[in-house]
């Protein structure tokens, strides 16, 4: 099976470096025009089926990319990472005070604890492994959290310590053969 795993475009929040968490809000226009050269990117590429949170920039980002050439679909397990009381806030803040690190599992502030957000992962990754043939090529358009705990499941990493192992970009895509 082949996973496409993308993130949303830009939103205003983004460019000023703020958490969104759930926050449902649009892309803005350089998030629309980056969304435009990945879709020109991956015109070639075929989909069974494109699953996607159903926040309304996940929702533009996948509208964009696939249009209505591919069948969508929203699953509530892609939703982006309850961040609580830091939605608004610096990113700095969410990056340096643990909430990546899987032994603390922190849920201070409202946070949604990491041990959750990497079960419903596990359990979306599960679904579609059952769900479709060995064949199938499937697009997912997501968030930053959500799209880290897709790749470090989909990459057998171990599951300890910090998992915020690199930046996941507005727009970045990776390949996967699971």
């Amino acid at each position: 099976m082949k996973i496409t795993l993308v993130r949303h475009g830009e939103t205003e929040m983004n460019s000023l470096g703020k958490l969104q968490g759930r926050s449902n809000v649009s892309l803005n226009e350089k998030g629309r025009m980056k969304c435009g050269e990945l879709k020109a990117k991956l015109k070639d590429k075929h989909y069974d089926v494109c699953y996607m949170s159903k926040l309304v920039r996940c929702c533009e980002t996948a509208m964009i990319i696939v249009g209505d050439r591919v069948k969508t679909v929203f699953d509530d397990r892609l939703i982006e990472r309850g961040l609580g009381e830091l939605e608004g806030q610096s990113h700095d803040m969410y990056d340096d005070i643990g909430f990546w690190n899987y032994d603390l599992n922190k849920s201070d502030l409202g946070v949604e604890p990491i041990h959750d957000l990497f079960s419903r992962c596990s359990d979306f990754l599960n679904y579609i492994k059952e769900k479709y043939p060995n064949d199938s090529s499937i697009l997912i358009v997501t968030h930053s959290a959500v799209y880290r705990a897709l790749r470090h499941l989909i990459l057998n990493h171990k599951l300890e310590g910090n998992m915020y192992d690199s930046k996941i970009h507005n727009c970045q895509y990776e390949e996967f053969e699971i």
